[in-house]
């Protein structure tokens, strides 16, 4: 099963928000699209700012 692809990180971050779980949309420096992960190490996750507020 291949991972799924999309061609912006707003198309990837909307089908994040729609997952039961966290994931985190990411450029593919091979097929230069983007991908969903739910690993964070060597990641930069943003931070929500009303978290940090």
């Amino acid at each position: 099963m291949r991972k799924a692809r999309f061609a912006s990180r707003d198309a990837a971050a909307q089908a994040a928000a729609a997952a039961p779980f966290a994931l985190y949309p990411y450029r593919c420096d091979r097929c230069r699209c983007f991908h969903l992960t739910s690993r964070t190490k060597g990641k930069r996750v943003p931070v929500s700012r009303a978290a940090s507020a």
